[in-house]
Formats: C-alpha cells, structure tokens, sequence
C-alpha cells in the first residue's frame, strides 16, 4: 500500500470530494434551471401579452370601427330619406345611428390609446365626421317637411362629396386596423412557434442534464461503491489478498485507502494468529507429552513407589517384633519414626493420586448428590461416630458430573468438618443448598475453630497447612482437591465471612450441563 499517496490524497480533479462535486453540480443544475425557467416565463408572457393584444385590443378596435362605419351609414341613409321625402319618421336611422356612433367611438377612444397610427386615423374620422354633419346632416335634419327637402337639394353635391371623405378615412382607419391585427396575429403565432421550440429545447435540456447527473453519479459515486463493497466483500468471504481499489472522488478514495489499510492490518495479525496457533499446537503437543510422562509416573507412583514403603513399613515393623528386646527404647522409637513416615509418605502418594485424577479420569452423568452425601458420611462414619458429629442437610438436588469425585468433594468437606472442631464441643455440620439464576449453590456450615479471614484464599492450595501435623493430621490436598473438582464442574467455590464461630464454605455448580462445562472437561485432559 502507498502510505505517502493515501496521506496526501488524489492529485487534480479527484482532489474533490463527493460533497464538492454535488455542490458544483447543484449548483450548475441549479443556474441552468434557473435561465431556463426565465427563458420559459418570459416566451410565456410575450405569448400572453401578444394574445391580450389581439384578443382585447385590436380585434375589439376593428370591431368598433366597422360598427362606426355601419352608425355613420345609417344617418346618412336617414337623411338622405327624410331630406327626399320631407317626412320625420324617415330620421329613424339617423337618430339610432348616433347612438351607436356615440358608442362606438367611446370604446376607440379607449382601444387605440397609445397607438399613434391608430389615434391619428380615429382624429381625421372624427374631423370628416364632425364636418359632414355640421354642413349636411344637422341642417337637414333640423328642418322640417319641404325645407329639409329644399336644404337636401341645394347641399347634395357638398354632402356627397363629404361623405366620401368619411368613408375614405373609415376604410383607412379600418385598413390600419386591421394590418395591426394581422401583425399582432403574425407576431403571436411567431412567439407561440418560439415558446413551442423553446420549452422543447428546455425538456431536451433537462433530459440531457438528468443523463449527465445519472452518469456523473454512477461513475463519481455508486461505481466507485460498488467496486468498494464488491472488494469488501470478498475480503470478508476470505480473500484477504484483494485488493481494494480506490477511484472516485477524494472521500470515497480515502474510505478505499482506510478499507484497504485494515486488509493489510488483518492480514497482519492472521499472520501473527497463525504463528500462535502454531505455537499453541506446539504446546498443545507438548501437553500431551508431559500429560503421557504424568499418566506414566502416576502409574509409577501407584506401583512401583506404593510397593517400596509397604516394604519398608512392614520390614520395619517385622524388625520391631523380632528384635524389640534386644533394641533400647530409642531405637523403638527410630523405628516408630520409620513407620510413620512410610505411611504418610503412602497417604500422601494416593492423595496425590487422586489429585491428578481430578478431571482426567471421569465418567459423567446425571449424579443425585443424596446418595454422595450418603456415601460421604458412610465413609466417615467411624469420626462421626468418635466425634459425636451430627450432620443435617436441606433436599439436595441432581445435577450432572462425576458421582465419585463429588463424593469425595462432600467427604473433604465433611472432614475438614469433623477434623478441625472446637475442643470438647461435637461437630455440628449444616448442608444447605439454593437456586441462584442457572446455578446451584450449597453452603456447607460448622461449628468449628473457623478460618481467619487473611487465610480464606490461602486453603485452596495445595500443600498449604494453617496448624502443625501434630496439632491436626493431613497432607494439606483435601481443599485443593475440592477446588479443582468444582472448577472441573463449572463451579466456584470459596469461604464465607460468618457471624460468630465456625466455618462456612459455599461452592456452585451448574442447573444443567452446559457446552462450557464440557469444554472445560475436555479442557482438563490436557491439564
């Protein structure tokens, strides 16, 4: 791995991190949005102005023009009636033509306000208008019967002439007009063909943008995780030699450098695991081979050692017999030493002996501790009897484990019990026992000289004595013994505090047998 590249990071444009291109691309999607919806609102509003123009502006304005054309003709159609005929009823269409001519030019004077053309056009109707009804059209109808025929007559070539300038200047005015529709029309249909193009080129636009960001994407950030997650997890499935590559933004590739960073630690210490377990097996085996030595002098002990001291104990003793009377009393008293040693020498041997069976020679099944606890006094029953000892116990429950070695886990117990009782008072022994969540825990209780708390740990070991061999025998193993019988069960055992005299010792052992608990068995084999 190139530890210098991974501290100071990808060169150029990977320099960038996975926050920055999106900002940048956010940002760029973000302007282009922006000059593309103003481009879309304004061909909007260029499309709505020009159809305001046409729909309420220049169609109403020709509209009204013809409708002024169409006021003017009637009164030019009453007058000239009433001025050939002379009578009033003939006036009809002028007196409607104008008020329609009122109307009509009331919405012009409104429709073609800020068109200059279009205002000019309006003025000169007006002017001829105006100047054909005051010369022919007012005199005439404000005469009556046959002087409104006599003013007909002698202004019939003025009126004639007038009103040809009238419609001269409507059929200008409605030709402007109508230009400036057409023009309006033109320029609308021109602004719908660019609104029509532009939001076109803006969806184009928008899909190309949307292409460009799926494929940013997929190449800056979900192929990049991909080939990581890809990488991952092959190294998880056990190919630790893979190699995780880093592409992508400069985040993404540091993720890679630091991925790839602890392969190469993993690789490291299953390197290392491996030259331990290596090791262990070396050890493993060498376990076995000081375990084969042990079963040999175990075997040793319990023949070859065993049969050397009953020699000398009986010999000795034999030799005491024979030669007692011959002997002074402190060569009776060498040999009684001799003896003695023998025997404690053969007592401390099978101790011993059966110290190391302890979870090396087992037979495990559901054991009722009754019938151990039963055993156990049956076995001691002379001390009990010598010492007046009165054992209780609560129902004891069955558990699983090796009845022989919780036998003698209960007679140790008892032992040390009955042995280290108060002078002149009997041995008075309680065996309780209670369920504590997935274990059982008995609590064996006397009334004897008790253990100093500076001690409590110190009577697990083996070999360790608190009082001299004369004071009370034993080897100094029962304790340990009991200590490595109860760890062999998956238990605990120690010493409690009590309230006034004696001993309490309390140990556990499991409801049920458990997958530990035979690990542990197959575990002490190898102990």
């Amino acid at each position: 791995m190139d530890v210098g590249r991974s501290r100071r990071g990808p060169a150029g444009a990977a320099r960038w991190t996975t926050r920055r291109w999106l900002t940048i691309g956010v940002a760029t999607s973000g302007v282009l949005l922006l000059v593309l919806g103003s481009l879309g609102a304004w061909a909007l509003a260029t499309t709505s102005r020009l159809t305001d123009e046409v729909v309420r502006n220049r169609t109403p304005a020709l509209i009204s023009a013809v409708r002024l054309e169409a006021a003017l003709v009637n009164q030019e159609t009453g007058v000239r009636g009433y001025g050939l005929s002379g009578r009033r009823d003939f006036l009809k269409p002028y007196t409607q033509g104008q008020a329609a001519e009122t109307t009509a030019l009331e919405a012009l004077d409104r429709l073609v306000d800020g068109s200059t053309e279009a205002a000019a056009d309006l003025r000169t109707v007006r002017t001829d208008v105006r100047a054909w009804q005051e010369r022919v059209a007012q005199p005439i109808a404000a005469a009556s019967g046959q002087d409104a025929v006599r003013v007909a007559s002698d202004r019939a070539a003025d009126g004639k002439r007038l009103f040809d300038q009238v419609r001269d200047a409507l059929a200008r005015q409605q030709d402007h007009l109508r230009d400036a529709r057409t023009r309006a029309g033109d320029d609308l249909s021109t602004a719908q063909r660019l609104r029509t193009w532009l939001f076109t080129a803006i969806a184009l636009v928008i899909a190309v943008m949307m292409c460009v960001i799926f494929y940013a994407l997929r190449r800056g950030v979900t192929g990049p995780l991909t080939l990581l997650g890809a990488a991952a997890r092959e190294v998880g499935s056990g190919r630790f030699d893979r190699k995780v590559p880093a592409t992508g933004p400069a985040d993404l590739q540091q993720l890679a450098h630091d991925v790839e960073s602890m392969r190469v630690r993993l690789v490291e210490e299953l390197a290392r695991s491996e030259e331990a377990r290596v090791l262990l097996d070396q050890q493993a085996e060498e376990l076995k081979r000081s375990n084969a030595e042990l079963e040999q002098f175990a075997y040793v002990a319990s023949h070859d050692l065993q049969e050397p001291l009953r020699k000398i104990s009986s010999f000795t003793q034999l030799l005491q017999r024979r030669y007692g009377d011959k002997l002074d009393e402190r060569a009776d008293q060498y040999i009684g030493f001799a003896v003695d040693g023998a025997n404690r020498m053969q007592v401390l041997i099978n101790d011993l002996l059966m110290f190391s069976r302890v979870g090396r020679v087992h037979d495990q099944r559901s054991v009722t501790l009754e019938d151990c606890l039963d055993s156990a006094v049956d076995a001691l029953s002379v001390a009990v009897e010598e010492s007046g000892a009165r054992i209780e116990h609560d129902e004891l429950p069955t558990v699983y484990g090796d009845a022989s070695q919780l036998g003698l886990l209960f007679q140790n117990l008892l032992s040390n019990a009955i042995k280290f009782r108060a002078p002149g008072r009997p041995p008075r022994i309680r065996v309780s026992v209670r369920e504590e969540g997935d274990m059982w825990r008995f609590t064996v209780r006397d009334n004897g000289i008790g253990i100093a708390p500076e001690f409590r740990e110190k009577v697990f070991v083996i070999f360790q004595r608190l009082h001299t061999r004369e004071a009370y025998p034993g080897t100094g193993i029962g304790l340990a013994m009991c200590k490595k019988t109860v760890e062999f069960h998956g238990g605990t055992i120690g010493v409690d505090s009590v309230d006034g005299e004696g001993t309490s010792i309390s140990f556990t052992l499991p409801l049920q047998p458990s997958a530990q608990t035979a690990a542990d068995s197959e575990g002490s084999l190898l102990r």
